[in-house]
This record gives structure tokens, sequence and C-alpha cells, in this order.
């Protein structure tokens, strides 16, 4: 079991340092190795077979009821079919150890892999080579995104996900809704280039996710409603979507979040907290250390969202949040600028600083920055707090000192688009210029 503290930056309008940190340790309590000394359950020993034809899912939830009172279930190296999807519920104390590649074979909706009500879990790849390949294309080729999730964590406590790559999901890639204690690193997902194809959706408490890349074109890692101590670092969202907090509706309540070494490469935004109507709040939350380069948008605050139905109330209070250190390009200042702050007329915005900031335009030769009902210290952001305002808009013709910043060598060069089939990639080695992952990739 792991812990990592961080520290939640201080707006410059309060007088005192506000504090956060990840409430306590997070991953598996015992690891995969004592689970699978007390007892191992082997797929193909309930039936299954790496013959890309057989469907693995009655093997595997066989296996798990064997295995879950404490164990560790295998799905060795080889490749499998699934056509039935397996709820692994309950029980606690155990593993699923995927070594071998799964393709989706059924057509349901719902979960392919779903794990919930259980404690000191772990899925992994001991090779780092598992994978669940989704051909969601098949499906998207004919205009759905009705399928199924690759993975979804529900109820789950004290747990880890890591080493495993997920691959063109129907729908959504992975979820995490209801969980304490958790650990996310060392993993890949690529999806289509297509709204709706989500990478890591959480929703949780006290979650750390880390060393991730993304490839899709809606949420990269995004957190929902309600989170709190959520710690979000070297992520890669590589021709994706990018990083959100939202689509925040009722009675949200999230707080204590740090997203920390993000880079953004062609997508839809570096960052967006995106809101319409709702009541609630979004608290103590810092966003530092994000490079951008070829993004639509960059740091994108948008309580009045076009894409999301109107919800019943005056808006999600923002308060006390911090960007930081963010650098690199946009597509089109002139046409996107590299700051959008459209706070809630009925919940105006809050304590939001923005410092060390310096974005540039690669097309063009000025870009702007717009602010509506929005308090803090920094560009178009007004002092203190008070009533509601109109939007106001400034626009810059030079470029800011500082704009500069390093590239990744794996950025796309083009989309996966969504009628093909879509190459598993292998886990990469560095997530965001200049930061060591925190764990060896499994058989390295």
């Amino acid at each position: 079991m792991r812990f990592s503290q961080f520290l939640l930056g201080a707006a410059a309008v309060l007088p005192t340092l506000v504090v956060g940190q990840l409430s306590g340790k997070v991953g598996p309590l015992t690891s995969h190795a004592t689970k699978t000394s007390k007892k191992t359950c082997n797929v193909l020993d309930y039936g299954a077979k790496a013959d890309k034809t057989t469907d693995v899912g009655p093997p595997l939830a066989s296996a798990h009821a064997a295995c879950k009172s404490g164990g560790t279930v295998v799905i060795p190296s080889g490749e499998y079919a699934m056509n039935t999807w397996v709820s692994l519920t309950g029980g606690s104390a155990w593993a699923l150890q995927l070594d071998g590649v799964i393709y989706r074979t059924g057509t349901a909706g719902g979960n392919m892999i779903f794990v919930g009500s259980t404690s000191d879990f772990e899925l992994f790849s001991s090779t780092g080579k598992g994978a669940v390949q989704g051909n969601g294309y098949v499906l998207h080729a004919q205009g759905s995104r009705t399928g199924a999730r690759i993975l979804r964590l529900n109820k789950v406590t004290n747990f880890s996900v890591h080493d495993v790559v997920l691959v063109d999901a129907p729908a959504f890639h992975f979820s995490m809704d209801t969980c304490t204690n958790g650990e996310v690193y060392n993993m890949a997902i690529r999806g289509g280039d297509w709204g709706g194809l989500d990478g890591i959706d959480v929703w949780s408490n006290n979650i750390w996710i880390h060393d991730v890349m993304v490839t899709n074109k809606d949420e990269c890692v995004t957190v929902k409603s309600p989170s709190k101590n959520i710690l979000i670092e070297n992520i890669y969202c590589n021709w994706s979507g990018g990083c959100a907090l939202g689509s925040l509706g009722a009675n949200t309540a999230i707080s204590l979040v740090h997203y920390k070494n993000i880079y953004t490469w062609s997508s839809n935004q570096m960052m967006m907290i995106k809101s319409n109507g709702g009541s609630g709040y979004v608290e103590d939350t810092v966003f530092e250390n994000f490079i951008g380069r070829g993004n639509a948008y960059s740091l994108d605050i948008d309580q009045y969202w076009s894409s999301m139905s109107a919800v019943d109330g005056s808006g999600v209070k923002l308060t006390n949040l911090t960007f930081k250190n963010w650098k690199g390009t946009e597509a089109n200042g002139a046409s996107r600028g590299p700051i959008k702050v459209m706070c809630a007329d009925g919940a105006p915005c809050t304590d939001i600083t923005i410092t060390d900031f310096s974005m540039w335009t690669e097309s063009g030769s000025k870009q702007w920055y717009s602010c509506r009902s929005a308090y803090g210290s920094g560009f178009c952001l007004k002092s203190g707090s008070g009533a509601s305002y109109a939007a106001t808009t400034s626009t810059v013709s030079a470029a800011p000192a500082g704009y500069t910043a390093a590239t990744m060598k794996d950025d796309l060069k083009t989309a996966f688009g969504t009628t093909l089939s879509i190459p598993i990639p292998t886990i990469p080695t560095t997530y965001y210029p200049g930061a060591t992952p925190y764990s060896k990739i499994a058989g390295t």
C-alpha cells in the first residue's frame, strides 16, 4: 500500500495556505504474491481456451467464485474471446492477473468486466502486456456508441489497477465510482476519435491516478461528482478530448483535487470545468504544470456549456482554484483563447488564481483572455468578490515570455478514426517531459 501527499496551493487573495492531502494510504492491503501463495485459479482450468473463439466469460466467472475469498485469478498469455460479460462481486483479498489479451465478441451493453463490492483488490498484468481489445470500431462504423464499457469498478476499497492496456471501447473505457483508497498507474488507453468514448472517469474518495496515457476524443482523465482527495499526475493526453471536471449538475460536491504534470497534445482542451446550471461546489483544487500543444481550448471554465442541457439551480460555486505553471501553444488563439473563465452569474467564482501562465497561438498573431462573473487574481479576473458581471475580453498580439515547452516523442500524427481496428499499444515509459514514472512497467 502506498501513500502520496500533496499541497494545494493557496490563492493569492487568501490569508493562509490551504493544505490538502490524500486522506490515507492507497492500494491493496496485501500483495498479489501473498494472494497467489494462498490460492491460484487459472481460467484454463475452468474451461477457457486461448483460441480467440471460446467465450472466456463463464470460465472467468467460475475462477472468480473459487478465488474471491482470497487468491489470484489468472488469465495467462494468449488470445481470448469474450462474448458474455462478467460481474465479479463480493469477496476480498483477491487479484485478477491479466496476462493475455481479451477480444470483445459480444454485443451487449453494460460492462465487459465489472468489479464491485470488494476490498483488498488488484487488477494487473505481470508482463505489462495484458490487454482488453474492445473492437469498438465494429459498432462505431455503424454510427453506434451504445455498447459496453470495458472496465467498471464500483464500491471497491483498497485497490490498484496497473500495467494493463484498454483499447477501443464500444463506449467508455474505465470508470471508478464510489470507490475508496485506490491507485491506478502504468496504463495505456486508446480509443476512437469520437465523443462519448471516455478514457478514465472517477467519482470517488482518496484516489491516486498517475502515469497514464489516453488517446480518444473525449475525457482523458476526468473527475465527476461526488469526489474528494483525488491526486492525478503524470498524465499524457495524446490526441484526446482532454481532462475535465464534470459535467457538473445538481448537488455537486468536489474538493481537494490536484492535477499535476499534465501533457496534452491535439485535444479539445487542456482542462475544462463544465456545467450549465446546477448547484453545490468545487473547492480547494489545484491544476499545475500543464503543457499543451495543438489543442483547441487551453484553460476552459464554461458554466454555460451549450453541449449540456441546463440543470435546475443558480450554478455550481467554484472557489479556491489555482492554475499555475502552464505553458505551450494553442491551435488558434484568435478563435479560442487560452483563458476562458465563464462563471455562473448566480454563483460567481471566487478566489481563482492564475499565475505563471504563458501560452501562445500556433496560428495567427493574437489571442484573447475572457472572464465572466469571476473573481481572484491574474489576467482578466476581477479582484475581491461581488456580484455577477458581463464577459470581459482582452486581446494581445505579443507572445508571452517563457511559453516554449518540451514535446513528447510519441505525439500522434493522426487520429485512429472510428471505422478500422485500433492497434494495441505498448505501455509508455514516460508521460510528462522530465517526470520519471513512479513504478517500472511490469515485466521490464
